[in-house]
């Protein structure tokens, strides 16, 4: 029996286990990517374990969320970051060099190779052919000392593309049909591996805004086989060395299978206010808009930023509409400068922004209370783009721009032919932005600055015997870390600082919770299914952890948050749909003797509610269990010593 390319890549980087179905492996790791918004802490929580300089081959520091420099918190993050990266062997992004995802495939990833990055959209890599994964930012410092990273063997997904993308349907329509059949929750577990004479005919850049996508599915990535379209982009590049063939035997096996005939795809359109409730475009064509945005760690490459550019040449925007355009990297900005496609925005009354994520994460271009926002990106969780009442729609570049064309929701289709796109035949290369290492004699010299909004991240204490006290909120499904860590200037200007970040611990949710949480001096989470979903951001852990909870009760919880509860010593229980229904906030919980249940190994919990006995499962690995028991991962691994 051959290998998928899944198992081929886990298996030349498996260092303990056996890929046996539910069972925990350990496995190398090439590279590590962090960003300025999560980078802070994977470093200090790195920095915890006590080493001088990294134990893996390569590592790198992005500056693209926190660009904004309204005062002196974001400049002072990129300092420690710019100083601990030189101090420590990484290098360093800077600032308006582009977004993570977009640079590591220009220029870092390869295929074969296994990367973790402390942000949800690194699986954009996949489209490379190479296993590249999202984590928190504990996850990433420990990778970083060295550790292996700890997976649960996943199940692997053959998806068989059929045929060809039709006139104005574009890859951003394929991962949008798979959300509308799969959900934000369907992927959890899986590794989505694409084969199929329609991979063949999808660009790397392509591929790319599927594997950014992937995440959204809560899968845990996605990888496409390293051919003929891989090398071409390599040696556009120039960086044909790092091309080798990686494709699945023709006997691999497979946990699941589907197939997408992409032929038969239409332009579709992700409504308010999730990644999965999925339209064609011509259900909701004629709604008015008030923005268009194009850009963002999924949508930001040449044809991306053509399209709608081309759509709107020798025209201007309806006067009810705004319109911004963020490049995904400085070699993207370089190249629609040249071929004249920058200059096709500006005539049209377009807003150019720099290289970064920006309004994807809330950094700026909120839209209008209650008026529709159309974007390229892949998330449009209630709230992300900084207006409370926001109504965002995500869709693919051509129906971004001939929704900026009309002034409303238009299916691309109703333009005529789509304009022909001249793809350039080469890029200009530029890593003068990119800040390599020092050399090692050199690094003790650096000094690490630290402004006044970095703080170390919150300890946790051992579990004790016994916990008790209230239920602080109650929460329904999917609800996400922005929820918990709220995007936008303002919050994630406190990514570095956890004290101050708590203090907006579900604001939108429950303007009380914060007040509440410190009166009652900490308690319980009691949420629905796939709680934290979408961002990596640990803060989603770290801000609950220093207001005193001590464990989330929830029906299912998404891989990352999952993992970065437990690795700040937070017990993450599984309760069912009834217990759900039945607890309430306000009710008091006890667990009596929980550090002993843990210890041995117990899958079911019992704990009182007011009186009433209840039930929850405990599912965790024997790592997860120490680390739970010591408090966090960081007390398990310096326990070790």
């Amino acid at each position: 029996m051959g290998d998928n390319m899944t198992f081929k890549i886990l298996r030349s980087h498996l260092v303990e286990g056996n890929l046996k179905p539910g069972e925990e492996n350990l496995f190398r790791i090439d590279q590590a990517l962090m960003q300025d918004a999560t980078g802070t802490m994977a470093l200090m929580q790195y920095e915890i374990l006590g080493l001088k300089e990294i134990a893996i081959p390569f590592a790198i520091v992005y500056v693209d969320h926190n660009m904004l420099q309204l005062d002196h918190c974001n400049p002072d993050d990129h300092l420690f970051l710019q100083t601990f990266t030189s101090r420590h062997g990484i290098h360093f992004s800077r600032p308006g060099n582009g977004i993570c995802h977009q640079v590591h495939v220009e220029r870092f990833a390869a295929p074969g190779l296994t990367l973790i990055g402390s942000d949800s959209h690194t699986p954009t890599s996949g489209a490379l052919g190479c296993i590249a994964i999202g984590a928190g930012g504990i996850d990433v410092g420990v990778v970083l000392a060295g550790h292996p990273f700890n997976l649960v063997t996943p199940i692997v997904v053959k998806v068989t593309l059929k045929g060809k993308l039709s006139p104005w349907v574009a890859s951003k329509d394929i991962i949008l049909e798979m959300l509308r059949r799969i959900s934000v929750k369907g992927g959890i577990g899986k590794i989505y591996e694409f084969t199929g004479e329609g991979v063949k005919k999808l660009t790397v850049t392509q591929r790319a805004t599927i594997g950014n996508m992937i995440t959204e599915l809560g899968a845990t990535c996605g990888i496409f086989p390293s051919d003929e379209r891989t090398l071409e982009f390599l040696r556009l590049q120039k960086r044909e060395e790092c091309f080798k063939p990686l494709e699945a035997d023709p006997d691999a096996q497979y946990d699941e299978e589907m197939v997408i005939e992409i032929d038969k795809i239409v332009p579709l359109i992700a409504c308010p206010s999730s990644p999965d409730n999925v339209v064609p475009v011509s259900e909701v064509a004629g709604k008015k808009i008030a923005q268009v945005c194009v850009g963002s760690s999924v949508n930001s490459w040449y044809e991306d930023l053509a399209i709608p550019a081309l759509i709107l040449k020798g025209n201007k925007l309806p006067p009810n509409v705004t319109m911004t355009i963020s490049p995904g990297s400085r070699q993207i900005l370089d190249t629609i400068i040249h071929t004249g496609i920058y200059e096709h925005y500006l005539l049209a009354g377009v807003r150019m922004l720099e290289p970064a994520c920006g309004p994807c994460v809330g950094m700026g271009q909120a839209p209008p209370s209650g008026e529709a926002s159309v974007r390229t990106f892949n998330r449009n969780f209630p709230g992300r783009s900084g207006t409370i009442n926001d109504h965002v729609y995500l869709c693919s570049p051509a129906t971004a721009g001939a929704t900026a064309l009309r002034g409303v929701i238009t299916d691309p289709r109703t333009l005529g032919k789509p304009p022909g796109i001249r793809h350039p035949k080469e890029y200009i290369i530029n890593d003068s932005m990119i800040v390599p290492p020092l050399p090692k004699e050199e690094r003790e010299k650096v000094e690490i600055r630290r402004g006044p909004n970095i703080k170390p991240p919150p300890v946790n204490v051992p579990l004790p015997e016994d916990l008790s006290g209230e239920i602080l909120i109650k929460l329904g499904d999917n609800i996400s870390t922005g929820a918990m860590a709220p995007d936008g200037a303002i919050v994630m200007a406190y990514r570095s600082n956890v004290p101050a970040i708590a203090e907006f611990t579900f604001k939108k949710e429950d303007p009380d919770f914060v007040r509440r949480a410190k009166e009652k001096k900490g308690g319980f989470i009691l949420a629905g299914e796939n709680y934290g979903q979408g961002s990596s951001r640990e803060h989603a852990a770290l801000a609950p952890l220093y207001l005193g909870v001590r464990a989330v009760l929830a029906r299912s919880f998404a891989r990352i948050h999952r993992r970065n509860l437990i690795h700040q010593g937070l017990i993450p229980l599984l309760i069912s749909a009834e217990t759900h229904s039945e607890l309430k906030q306000g009710d008091r919980l006890t667990f009596t003797g929980i550090r002993q249940e843990v210890e041995k190994g117990s899958r079911e919990i019992t704990f009182k509610s007011d009186s009433k006995e209840c039930k929850a499962r405990l599912e965790l690995d024997e790592d997860e269990r120490k680390s739970i028991l010591a408090g966090g991962l960081l007390n398990y691994l310096k326990g070790k010593k």
